[in-house]
Formats: structure tokens, sequence, C-alpha cells
């Protein structure tokens, strides 16, 4: 071949190379559409009250004698504090009821408004704000977590 025809060759091979990457960049950068399949899927927390967020948190902290409101669900925890609050509930033997706040964002941030507390995990005992995970640590090594388990009836 000719360094002409060479030179020729690699251009053509070149641009084709770079025609057939850049669907690929795009996709890379969200810039095609992304398959329903694929797509997140967030279910609205609050479909029960109207999409009342605050009218829903109260409802399921008077449901259940202890909630978590945490990062991930009892069972796969996504975060070491939400994971540390779990292990105490389980060292106690306490069933709890989570709700998983990245599951929605309404739930994630309409949490910290109805505690006006800004961290997660946040812990209720018997429809009482106990604290986020040093608090629940706290009450737990002192003892005072087990006796507010008691005096809510979760726990003998």
């Amino acid at each position: 071949m000719h360094m002409a025809q060479c030179s020729m060759v690699l251009r053509l091979a070149t641009r084709s190379t770079l025609a057939r990457s850049a669907p690929l960049a795009q996709r890379a950068l969200g810039v095609r559409a992304m398959h329903d399949d694929f797509k997140p899927k967030v279910k609205a927390y609050a479909n029960d009250v109207d999409g009342d967020v605050q009218a829903q948190i109260q409802n399921d902290i008077d449901a259940h004698p202890v909630v978590v409101f945490m990062k991930g669900v009892p069972d796969a925890p996504m975060c070491g504090f939400s994971n540390t609050v779990v292990q105490i509930m389980k060292a106690e033997g306490v069933p709890f009821k989570g709700f998983n706040v990245l599951a929605d964002p309404d739930l994630r941030n309409g949490i910290k408004t109805f505690s006006n507390w800004p961290t997660i995990p946040q812990v209720y005992i018997k429809g009482e704000f106990v604290g986020g995970c040093d608090t629940t640590m706290e009450m737990y090594k002192n003892g005072e977590l087990r006796d507010m388990l008691k005096e809510a009836g979760v726990k003998e």
C-alpha cells in the first residue's frame, strides 16, 4: 500500500471508531434516554394520606411502637449509623419498623422537618423522638434505652 493510501485508510478508520464510540460517550453522560427497565424505582412515601408526608410520618409513628427512619432497610442498612441503630435494636431484642429514607426524597427531607433533627437515622419509641445514632448508642450503653423500651411495653 502506498503511503497516501495508508494515511487515508487510517483517517477513515479513526472517523469510524469515533462515530461508533460517540453514542457510548453520550449514554455515559446521560445524553440518551435510558430504558424504563433500568431507571431507578422511587415510590412515593405518602400515597395514603393525600400526599402529606408529615401526616404519613405521624401515622407511621403512631402505628408502630418502635420506628427507625434510616438509610436502607433493617436487613440491609446502607450507612454505618443506620447499621449501628439496627444492631442496637437487635441486641435489645425488640421488633421495630424501619423506613428507608433513600426510597423517597420527600420522606428524607420530611423526617428532618418533622423532628427538627438534621441527621438520619432517627429513632421513635411509642411516639417519642429519641434521637439519632449517637443518642441511641449512649442510651444503650448506660441502660436508659432498655428502661425506655420496658416502659413502652416492647421489652420485658
